[in-house]
């Protein structure tokens, strides 16, 4: 009798570790990879997390990081307090004073505007036409920018929120009004990440001197590298 609930015990252990651990590794196969990007500059290095909800522009920023499309390009837009832009091909031979902004991969990608991912200070987004010619807000194949801003008041952002005929999210206002961003480009461009450590490098970046078309007049180069 003994031996019989001994064996009966074991049995009944070994069914609910199986389900458990069944359990287990399907809570772990849910878990979506959240991937990290490494951004060096000669003012430091800035590390980005994507947003896996946005993942064509996640995929796409990682397979240019992979092949090494933006190991040498520039900075080549910065605007001390609005954000520092980079990622033009025509970027890595440029000579000085040269105009970029112009450079493509030769296709865009369709907008991702997700709610709850708005343009706060050091998030992503991808850089794109104007509305004239790109009524879809279709994003550039490699071009992006990283905000700076600015710290909003409750007043000022009042009047955008007016301005725009959108009411922000109270984790926008909280942003907006604590650590800043620009609030008026929510809805317009994909953000489809944020920098977390190295926030200190845009306003590095940001603070250095432009020529009239907002280039930096030394160059400042980037290398990138997925973190694994």
């Amino acid at each position: 009798m003994i031996t019989k609930k001994i064996t009966f015990l074991l049995v009944f252990l070994s069914f609910f570790a199986g389900v458990f651990a069944q359990k287990s590794d399907k809570q772990a196969k849910g878990k979506e990879k959240i991937y990290y990007v490494k951004i060096e500059t000669s003012y430091g290095d800035m590390v980005v997390k994507l947003y896996n909800e946005t993942p064509n522009h996640r995929d796409n920023f990682l397979k240019l990081v992979k092949d090494g499309t933006y190991n040498d390009l520039l900075f080549h837009r910065v605007i001390n307090q609005f954000m520092i832009q980079g990622g033009d091909p025509n970027s890595r031979t440029a000579k000085p004073g040269q105009m970029l902004g112009d450079g493509e991969l030769g296709y865009t990608l369709p907008a991702e505007f997700v709610p709850g991912l708005f343009h706060k200070r050091g998030a992503l987004a991808a850089a794109r036409q104007g509305d004239d010619v790109n009524p879809q807000k279709a994003s550039s194949s490699c071009q992006f920018y990283l905000v700076q801003g600015n710290v909003w008041t409750p007043d000022r952002l009042a009047m955008m929120e007016s301005r725009m005929g959108r009411k922000f999210t109270d984790e926008q206002v909280k942003c907006y009004t604590s650590i800043g961003g620009t609030p008026w480009l929510d809805g317009e461009y994909t953000v489809f990440g944020e920098v977390v450590e190295g926030l200190d490098v845009i306003d590095k970046i940001a603070a250095v001197t432009c020529d009239p078309m907002n280039r930096p007049i030394e160059d400042v180069k980037m290398k990138m590298s997925i973190i694994k």
